[in-house]
């Protein structure tokens, strides 16, 4: 029993307990938004579901995050961080749940996979909105925009997580008991949840010492950071969301070998780029190394756009994760540096903004897809360019401002 509390009273003073719980949060998250991807033909041949409305689903996703994301920049400092937290997680474990349930039980299945959708968004918006602030408020030796994509790629290694273990799953079970697998991967937030009942939390800035409203969204320089924030969205999943039916559909590999070599070597790649900034971060120029980046995530849709080899096409993919794994949390690390007292606002804000580039990236790939159907996916990750394009021109924007430098 001593022993027991002795522990309990380690997790409740520690914020390495903290920092953990919040890499786990982000792998709830990956697993929100990226294990509906691997299902979509499923979806689209066992209930008969469009192209079309496939793509709704992930503007749904992106789209409540996004009212989250609003919800949040109000409410959560007046919650608390703890009380959100939970909360975000015990949505994002019903999502899953329902995921595996609601098509079965509902006349109208589409209705359910909304449903389930929308439920797991406004987790997985929570999580997105609280853990970079609660990680950057946690006491830490380390620097902390290292720090920071750190933490996040631990959404990439969810990621990978998802696929690999989904497509253990899918062969275990087989495809047409695909619904026990959200039911399954439920139990990861509902772990954490309990964790962050028990972990240390503080506030980034307190009230009192806050960038007021109007005076955030007046700095010229604040809506540069929101176009980064849309555009790094838009960069990531304009690939991310299509990489596994791109396989399937557009390059005809089986789905096993699909979702390995798209969705997972993307992750793989956009993890392993997070990593090596979390630790040579503090000798390099970070503007810099975002818009090489950006150059690559430029050249690597079209690679995966033109090349008519297979394995090359997938190459694209892959090393699109590699490039746009510095933008979302790279953009985070230059704006706190410039707006030090943003709080949990300026964190939402720019948590809505990545979710409208989340949002518009896939919409914008099958909208064009849909209405160019001889070229189809490949039509629209070539539309797709425009966003690593113009944030190449938001980042030499920043030049001009010595604080960023």
């Amino acid at each position: 029993m001593r022993e027991k509390t002795m522990i309990a009273k380690k997790i409740n003073e520690n914020y390495n307990y903290t920092i953990y719980a919040c890499y786990a949060g982000y792998v709830v998250q990956a697993v929100i938004n990226n294990l509906a991807p691997l299902l979509f033909l499923t979806f689209q041949r066992e209930f008969g579901i469009s192209l079309e409305r496939i793509g709704l689903l992930i503007t749904i996703n992106f789209g409540v995050q996004i009212l989250t994301d609003m919800a949040a920049a109000k409410y959560a400092d007046r919650i608390g961080y703890r009380a959100s937290v939970i909360l975000a997680h015990a949505c994002s474990a019903a999502g899953l749940i329902c995921m595996g349930t609601l098509p079965f039980v509902l006349e109208n299945a589409y209705l359910g996979l909304v449903a389930s959708m929308a439920l797991g968004a406004v987790g997985g918006g929570l999580i997105e909105v609280l853990v970079s602030p609660i990680v950057e408020a946690a006491p830490s030796s380390h620097a902390k925009d290292a720090a920071m994509s750190l933490l996040h790629s631990f959404y990439c290694w969810g990621h990978v997580a998802v696929v690999v273990l989904s497509t253990v799953g899918f062969t275990i079970l087989g495809m047409d008991r695909w619904y026990l697998l959200p039911v399954l991967w439920s139990l990861v937030p509902i772990l954490n949840l309990l964790l962050f009942t028990r972990v240390p939390i503080r506030h980034l800035v307190e009230e009192e010492d806050r960038t007021p409203a109007k005076q955030l969204v007046s700095s010229g320089i604040f809506w540069v950071f929101i176009g980064l924030m849309i555009c790094a969205g838009a960069s990531e999943q304009g690939m991310s969301q299509w990489a596994s039916m791109f396989a399937e559909d557009g390059l005809n590999l089986s789905k096993t070998m699909g979702d390995l070599l798209g969705p997972c070597l993307f992750a793989v790649l956009m993890g392993s780029s997070r990593a090596f900034y979390g630790k040579f971060g503090e000798k390099m120029n970070l503007r810099k190394f975002m818009a090489g980046s950006g150059v690559l995530c430029v050249c690597s849709y079209l690679l995966a756009v033109f090349m008519k080899n297979p394995l090359l096409a997938l190459a694209g993919c892959g090393l699109c994760g590699l490039s746009v794994g510095i933008m979302w949390p790279g953009t985070f690390s230059l704006a706190v540096k410039h707006c030090p007292q943003g709080g949990t606002l300026m964190f939402a804000l720019f948590a809505l903004a990545g979710d409208v580039g989340c949002a518009a990236g896939p919409g914008v790939v099958s909208f064009v897809a849909e209405h160019l159907p001889k070229f189809g996916l490949k039509a629209g990750l070539f539309a797709a360019i425009l966003f690593p394009a113009v944030m190449l021109v938001l980042l030499r924007a920043l030049r001009k401002d010595t604080a960023l430098r």
